[in-house]
């Protein structure tokens, strides 16, 4: 599935349905394949849970990490990094983890033009159905419409992403793949995996044969999950 993705991978969607827990996995699994790594985290205020929060675990597997320069500090000043643009004129793989909503993809539109200069992307929209604003494919497709005009680029699969948390259970993730799988078609698009805790990875594809199983490790956690 990893080597069907361009070479530039842009993650889209709601807050919380899981963007940044699926880029580091794909960070580390194209970093796992062989592949130079970069991961660039294009949040330019401080939400709770960002990429730039994981640098060190990325840095010790070789991956770059990429953030704008207030990251992983107090202050709250929307700043970007030319360190995108350099990487962008490479080879390298760049996974780019974008804020949520609209509001965060209008920092991704400031990199639009040069994507497409560099062989455009795979842009991901990862939905989970158990979020608020986001649990009908009307709503889901509706916030990717906001999110494409702000970022000037057009999304090119959909994720499934299904998930509560720590309540998580083969049974919440299965029930959601009609959600995804209308979302997706909301906008012609393919559905191109459901992400899975990889402990229930096994489970989970008996349950939905037809649909691509993507395991992934839960990176991102609430302090007390810790």
């Amino acid at each position: 599935m990893l080597e069907q993705l361009k070479r530039i991978l842009v993650i889209v969607g709601h807050y919380g349905s899981g963007k940044t827990n699926l880029a580091v996995n794909l960070a580390m699994d194209f970093r796992k394949a062989g592949k130079e790594v970069a991961l660039a985290d294009l949040d330019i205020v401080n939400p709770y849970f960002r990429s730039a929060d994981f640098t060190g675990l990325l840095e010790e597997n070789g991956i770059e990490m990429i953030a704008p320069p207030y990251a992983r500090t107090n202050l709250d000043i929307p700043a970007l990094t030319a360190r995108l643009d350099a990487v962008l004129d490479t080879d390298r793989q760049i996974v780019i983890d974008v804020g949520g909503d609209d509001a965060g993809a209008a920092a991704l539109g400031r990199y639009s033009a040069a994507i497409q200069e560099a062989g455009g992307c795979d842009m991901l929209y990862v939905v989970n159905g158990y979020r608020y604003l986001t649990r009908t494919a009307a709503e889901a497709s509706s916030l990717l419409s906001e999110i494409q005009n702000a970022s000037r680029l057009e999304a090119t699969a959909v994720v499934n992403n299904s998930n509560l948390g720590e309540l998580t259970t083969p049974q919440v993730i299965a029930d959601k793949l009609l959600f995804a799988q209308e979302t997706a078609a909301c906008y012609g698009l393919p559905l191109l995996f459901t992400a899975v805790p990889e402990e229930f990875s096994g489970e989970v594809r008996s349950m939905i044969p037809d649909s691509e199983v993507y395991p992934v490790r839960v990176y991102v956690k609430k302090p007390w999950e810790v």
